[in-house]
């Protein structure tokens, strides 16, 4: 298969999770940037990558990277490149733009430019005047940054990787399914180990838990743009979902609890984990975190994304729930916790230094993710079977 550049974009702060998810794919990266991977990759690439990563946010087609201070170079350099590769002659397609630090800061005039540069190439390359846009939806992407342009086109559609189709019942500021899977990674757990978010909200953590551990694909229930592009035949996406559905773990069940405080909350992520098909494997319950307890058994992990607050007057609330935390995990040193949070003061309230902390994005809102190491379990002690809390 011909082979081009792909770009994966991801929340800032998580890119080696994304990168040696390409890796295990099976792709060579040529570069990893503030924010995106770009490697190597055919259609079958396109079909993998959207089906299979679950940290990065978004799958582009590179079609080219070049200088620009002007107008003109924007235009002739977007008119060379092969935008009938994959761009059809009955397409419909939009252009999105940014830019940060460059000469070129009209976000709508680069737009503009870029899009009729490319109906140019277009009309030249099949010699018509004009297109009745009845096809496949591309977008294309200009973005600029300090006068390097970069154009791509988008393979995953309008709504991003994170959006795995299972968030049937929202709950108040839900963490991203992309990031609360990067998290998971990023810790220790392992499906042999117990899972618990006493703080579970909406159940991300507990759902991507046990997709990661039942080794279900997550995309492989939603659609993506390119599933309509003529130049990725609908046998391959068939093919390799097929083949998804195979490679999904039917034995060694894992061990995940989630609890919230609200009945109603404990509800709604119930439905979610059951739109997951997800739900046998987690179980739930409604209980404050400062009269909950540990699952019974040794070396779990809690990892929890605890409310935070922007109002001064809440701030002991919240100060109360990272001292509750602490004492939770105290009962069973070997257990490890992982927090992510907004609030600076977590260590000094948690009272424990973290092992290791990391600066991320939970959307906008700058965070840190503290990383609290319990012992490693023996070797040969990882299968654990704690009771169930009622």
């Amino acid at each position: 298969m011909k082979t081009f550049e792909l770009i994966a974009t991801t929340t800032f702060g998580i890119e080696s999770v994304v990168k040696r998810e390409i890796e295990d794919l099976g792709y060579d990266i040529i570069e990893v940037n503030d924010g995106k991977i770009t490697y190597i990759g055919d259609v079958e690439a396109i079909v993998l990558s959207n089906l299979w990563l679950r940290s990065a946010d978004r799958v582009f087609i590179k079609m080219g990277q070049f200088k620009t201070v002007t107008f003109s170079d924007l235009f002739d350099n977007v008119t060379n490149l092969p935008w009938e590769n994959w761009i059809t002659k009955d397409a419909k397609f939009t252009v999105n733009g940014k830019s940060v630090k460059s000469d070129l800061f009209s976000i709508s005039d680069c737009q503009a430019i870029v899009k009729k540069a490319i109906v140019k190439r277009l009309q030249t390359v099949h010699d018509v005047e004009w297109f009745e846009e009845t096809g496949p939806r591309y977008t294309v992407e200009v973005s600029i940054l300090k006068n390097i342009a970069t154009l791509t086109i988008d393979t995953t559609g309008s709504e991003g990787l994170h959006k795995r189709g299972y968030r049937v019942a929202q709950t108040e500021a839900p963490i991203k399914e992309t990031l609360a899977a990067a998290l998971i990674q990023i810790s220790y757990w392992k499906k042999g180990r117990i899972f618990y978010d006493p703080c579970c909200g909406s159940g991300t953590f507990a759902i991507e838990a046990a997709l990661i551990a039942k080794n279900i694909a997550p995309g492989l229930y939603r659609s993506f743009a390119s599933c309509r592009w003529p130049q990725i035949p609908l046998s391959l996406w068939e093919d390799l979902r097929e083949e998804a559905r195979e490679m999904i773990y039917q034995k060694g069940n894992p061990i995940i609890y989630a609890s919230d405080i609200n009945r109603n909350i404990i509800l709604s992520a119930k439905r979610n984990a059951e739109a997951a098909g997800v739900s046998e494997y987690i179980t739930f319950f409604a209980k404050p975190l400062h009269t909950t307890s540990l699952p019974h058994g040794d070396f779990g992990i809690v990892i929890c994304n605890p409310p935070y607050s922007e109002r001064i007057s809440e701030l002991p609330q919240v100060e109360k729930l990272h001292r509750d935390l602490r004492k939770l995990l105290d009962s069973n040193p070997t257990w490890s916790c992982y927090t992510i949070t907004a609030v600076n003061t977590f260590e000094q309230d948690f009272g424990k230094k973290a092992n290791k902390t990391r600066k991320l994005f939970n959307g906008r809102i700058p965070v840190r993710f503290y990383q609290h190491y319990g012992p490693r379990p023996p070797k040969d002690g990882e299968n654990f079977k704690p009771v169930e809390i009622v």
